[in-house]
């Protein structure tokens, strides 16, 4: 499974940093004068030329706008190619029973149960499920005897003369006289090739369309449990958030009383609150996305959508021991549900070329009635026939060179699809072991980043508030921790995706899933 990274989420925030970055360029530029000739001793930016301090900031300054111009890694489900090629319908589902009062705390094991039972996509495939199985079962009717039975009660008067009958001596109306009679009628297909066929096919259409039903309760795990994983990261997000929203906060009041004490410039306290405002706005933003988030869970399992719920299980970090990929996917292979169906489509498709190739052969048909007839039921007799009839087509050549050809042309776009859903398989196998592994790293990689950039911002703001630094630099380390926390929750999202992915792509998804997430 690849990632594709999302720019839509990040556009507010990537504004309000990058206008916060020209407000520091614009104010390093304005201090670079200003501090050059009366510099004292203990600031770091008295080592060099006199505008050797604006430049280093300059420099930090670009370098940091440089990085936060660089998208990160994906929290949106909906932008990865994992989820483009699921049928919508996996995103809605049935709701049943109405919201309660009470806050429901929601496991991603109860999610995904729910999910398998309320969710739209796989509903609509045991559907589609039935629908195969009554054509089947329509098909097979051509091959059992066919019994029916009825009754029939004739009055008739008969003219002799509009028949040509004309008789001397004899009247010609004959008549009024009834006819009761009650009768069974039989009919069986002793050879037929074609039904047989159209029969088989049929058959096999049910068996995949049984295999593709249990292939969605895979889809369904992958949807739901995406929907969750995202919902955790929303909420490792505010978290984040929230404490950078507080450093902010400190830096904030730092920078307004160092000003108000007349030791550091107007331009800190404007920094500053960006910084803050910055924060507040994301948080914002971020609490609104777990709000939509929550509902597209919701939407996904059945919940109603005004039914409070908490998610009660977190996305630890937990690594997986990836498998050999030619190994994986002959797993695959043999455990793919789609791919089955799939087969099964071909085996459908042979039939009903043979079916069209047999439509040209004669077929015999046994068939007869027995019941009781005559004036009235006292006065009647037992009567019956039987029959057997052989149907021998003669000229029908542009029929069934049109079936021929249609059924071929079906049967190669089977093959066709079997072959590239096959390729299909191993790439998504393939796909989702690179992403674990890359995941992987980039957690060990972000998490590094993350204690780095909290220890750059501690060590920022105090010497901020002891008076050897400007506020650019506490700015720049808030820039930069606000960075390596959203990597990092990226980062944990991508990797527990990339397990559930990889569960999908072996085909267990549904029965070992917890495996897979929990790393084994």
């Amino acid at each position: 499974m690849k990632l594709m990274i999302p720019f839509q989420r990040r556009a507010s925030r990537d504004a309000t940093r990058g206008a916060v970055a020209l407000l520091i360029l614009a104010g390093a530029i304005q201090m670079a004068p200003a501090q050059a000739p009366g510099q004292s001793a203990a600031t770091p930016a008295t080592a060099g030329p006199p505008n050797s301090g604006a430049n280093n900031q300059l420099g930090v300054a670009v370098q940091t706008q440089q990085q936060l111009a660089a998208p990160g890694p994906a929290l949106n489900p909906q932008s990865t190619t994992s989820q483009s090629g699921i049928d919508p319908s996996f995103r809605g589902s049935l709701v049943r029973g109405k919201a309660t009062a009470d806050v429901l705390p929601l496991t991603i094991d109860d999610a995904i149960l729910r999910g398998l039972q309320n969710n739209l996509g796989l509903i609509l495939q045991t559907s589609s499920e039935r629908q195969s199985n009554g054509s089947r079962l329509q098909s097979l009717q051509a091959l059992l005897p066919t019994v029916t039975g009825g009754a029939s009660v004739t009055v008739q008067q008969i003219d002799l003369a509009a028949y040509g009958l004309k008789i001397p001596g004899i009247n010609p109306i004959i008549g009024p006289f009834q006819v009761m009679d009650v009768r069974g009628y039989a009919s069986q297909n002793v050879v037929n090739l074609y039904a047989f066929e159209q029969y088989m096919a049929s058959k096999h259409n049910f068996e995949g369309a049984k295999l593709t039903a249990q292939d969605a309760r895979d889809l369904v795990v992958l949807t739901v449990g995406n929907a969750y994983l995202l919902c955790v990261a929303d909420e490792a997000r505010i978290k984040a958030v929230q404490a950078e929203l507080d450093n902010s906060k400190l830096s904030f009041d730092q920078a307004t009383d160092n000003h108000e004490a007349g030791i550091s410039p107007r331009l800190d306290v404007l920094r500053a609150q960006v910084d803050y405002q910055s924060e507040q706005q994301t948080l914002i933003s971020t609490t609104n996305q777990l709000a939509k988030d929550k509902l597209a869970l919701a939407r996904a399992i059945g919940l109603p959508l005004d039914q409070q719920f908490e998610l009660a299980d977190g996305t630890p970090f937990q690594a997986l021991d990836t498998p050999d990929p030619d190994a994986a996917f002959q797993q695959a292979i043999k455990q793919r549900k789609d791919l089955a169906a799939a087969a099964e489509q071909v085996k459908g498709a042979e039939a009903t070329r043979k079916a069209a190739v047999y439509d040209q052969l004669p077929t015999l048909v046994a068939s007869g009635n027995y019941g009781d007839q005559g004036e009235t039921f006292g006065h009647s007799h037992g009567t019956y026939t039987a029959e057997g009839q052989l149907a021998v087509p003669i000229l029908q050549i542009a029929k069934t060179r049109g079936e021929e050809e249609t059924a071929g042309a079906q049967l190669d776009q089977a093959k066709d699809k079997l072959s590239d859903q096959v390729q299909q398989v191993n790439a998504d196998v393939r796909d989702a072991i690179l992403d674990i592994q890359t995941a992987a790293k980039l957690v060990e990689a972000t998490q590094s980043n993350v204690e780095l950039a909290r220890e750059a911002l501690s060590e920022a703001q105090q010497r901020y508030k002891a008076g050897v630094d400007t506020s650019l630099s506490v700015s720049q380390a808030l820039s930069t921790d606000r960075q390596a926390e959203d990597q990092y929750i990226s980062a944990l999202y991508q990797h527990n995706v990339a397990k559930l992915s990889l569960a999908r792509a072996l085909g267990v998804a549904s029965t070992n899933y917890k495996e897979y997430l929990g790393g084994k």
